[in-house]
């Protein structure tokens, strides 16, 4: 890597030898025509990835000692295309859930929504307004695992019912693990009676958590003998701060495990 004063998003040693032979093997994989190696380092590239998405700034105020924004946004999308970026995602969450002493895919998951103010640029064909919360926006909805690690996300229009977003979740929750893996869904009042049943089309025991009404404010709720606890909220947090600083091959994926 060049010389240059490191940023807090940079990095370190041990993070980029857990993903640096997917990237390598992806470079491999696509060689330029013209037989060019690429005139930036590809670490160097998850470092502008990993500043704009952690300061949220705009593309083409990447700061100038970092790769400029043509090259970082063809690697950003070609990887959205082509999957890279969930390889890695799923490569560090089989690692987390390995260290923490579980298999690589989840028998349970847990299901919820939230809805979002849209910025001002965002098209309003992509929008819609949630009626009981009032939030114009957007609706997103994540599946966890009991480790807060996100293995299915899901985004619409907030006036888009808890109902329909639970069950294109659910079909993705199928989609992003092992067959017959999941068999538990954690689910919240907001949802309703159809998930339940088109969780059972996919062999998922959607169960719905009712809150005790004499509680206030927010009480983890037991359910299936553990409680729910926030601990990491998005695939950076766990990845990038939790995994092992090594990769090995993931755990069985055939086999299921909380």
């Amino acid at each position: 890597m060049s010389e240059r004063k490191p940023y807090a998003t940079d990095l370190s040693d041990e993070r980029w030898a857990l993903i640096e032979p997917v990237i390598t093997a992806w470079k491999a994989a696509h060689p330029s025509v013209s037989g060019h190696q690429g005139r930036y380092e590809m670490r160097e590239i998850v470092n502008a990835l990993l500043y704009q998405s952690r300061t949220g700034c705009q593309w083409n105020m990447l700061p100038h000692d970092l790769p400029p924004r043509s090259a970082v946004m063809y690697y950003y999308t070609a990887w959205r295309k082509d999957g890279t970026d969930q390889a890695i995602h799923d490569l560090l969450r089989f690692q987390v859930r390995e260290k923490a002493g579980r298999l690589a895919d989840p028998s349970l998951v847990v299901l919820d929504t939230q809805s979002v103010r849209a910025a001002a640029g965002v098209p309003k064909s992509t929008t819609g307004r949630d009626a009981a919360k009032k939030v114009p926006g957007r609706k997103r909805e994540l599946a966890t695992d009991v480790l807060g690690l996100v293995i299915a996300v899901v985004v619409a229009a907030a006036s888009m019912h808890d109902n329909a977003i639970g069950n294109a979740l659910l079909d993705r929750v199928t989609a992003a693990t092992t067959p017959g893996s999941v068999r538990t869904a954690l689910v919240d009042q907001g949802f309703k009676s159809s998930v339940v049943a088109h969780g059972a089309t996919r062999g998922i025991d959607v169960q719905i958590v009712e809150r005790n009404p004499a509680e206030a404010g927010f009480v983890p709720q037991p359910s299936d003998g553990w409680w729910s606890r926030p601990t990491a909220r998005c695939p950076c947090t766990a990845a990038w701060y939790a995994t092992t600083n090594t990769i090995r091959p993931a755990p069985n994926r055939a086999c299921t495990g909380r």
